[in-house]
């Protein structure tokens, strides 16, 4: 079952759809674990070509609550997106965690941020901030918000914003304080203050955000004093994994992983008593 709501964040309005898994006889009354999807930049909860559509669809056949939500300015959310940077988009994920959290069927101890793009950056900076967040799903994550997104751009849109206090980059208005948002972030430099398992994802063929990134990304996690990191590489797959094929390893990976991580934590929850 799948349905859409709308969530407040300060004077904003936000649009999620939640997707349910089917659950019969003794798993009816289990707590089911939680993913709240972020999208990447000027991009929306369906994802390119329904990517996250059909993310929901499987994860929640695989038995997870899954939330996929629109930042302030994109998709059917209120709000400008080129007014509300980094940080304002950190708060609004935890404010789908707080919606999330606050039903009673969800395990407390199972919560997964998944994140694509720069969607990426905001779920590893959210985690790094909330100890409620217990895993974390990257997919072809940005590293670098400020370079990255300005090589998307362009630096004329980039000049614009400063010149005339905004620029028009396919129809969102961007402005100084969104790109100064970007630069107050580093990813990389953050990755350690987050102590549980990550999940990293990237393909071989992504002209967006390189597939160098991961590698660093994954060195870093497992200096850690604690918690996994696997990684997969996907062969020749895009930025958005457009074909069929690279969704469908994307989907079985992300999902194998979240289902031996929560299995692992059961596990350790029963040794320990």
């Amino acid at each position: 079952m799948e349905r859409t709501i709308t969530l407040r964040h300060d004077d904003l309005t936000l649009t999620a759809s939640i997707h349910y898994p089917a659950l019969e006889g003794r798993d009816a009354d289990r707590k089911l674990p939680l993913v709240v999807i972020c999208h990447g930049f000027i991009g929306s909860r369906l994802g390119v070509d329904r990517l996250f559509v059909l993310a929901g669809r499987e994860f929640a056949r695989r038995g997870f609550l899954v939330i996929r939500f629109d930042f302030a300015g994109c998709g059917e959310s209120g709000g400008v997106y080129g007014e509300h940077g980094l940080d304002s988009m950190i708060a609004q994920t935890r404010t789908v965690l707080d919606y999330g959290l606050s039903s009673d069927c969800v395990d407390p101890l199972r919560v997964t941020l998944l994140g694509h793009s720069l969607g990426g950056a905001v779920a590893l900076l959210t985690a790094a901030r909330d100890r409620r967040v217990k895993s974390l799903a990257l997919w072809s994550t940005v590293g670098h918000p400020y370079h990255d997104i300005v090589h998307i751009v362009g630096h004329k849109v980039y000049d614009e914003s400063f010149e005339r206090g905004v620029a028009d980059y396919h129809g969102f208005p961007l402005t100084p304080a969104f790109f100064e948002s970007l630069q107050q972030h580093q990813p990389f430099q953050e990755a350690s203050k987050f102590q549980g398992d990550v999940f990293i994802a990237h393909g071989t063929s992504d002209d967006t955000v390189p597939a160098d990134y991961s590698f660093l990304l994954e060195k870093t996690f497992w200096l850690r004093g604690e918690g996994r990191c696997d990684k997969l590489i996907l062969f020749q797959a895009d930025h958005t994994y457009t074909r069929g094929e690279h969704k469908a390893e994307l989907f079985k990976a992300t999902a194998d992983w979240l289902a031996a991580y929560h299995e692992r934590q059961r596990d350790w929850h029963h040794w320990s008593i």
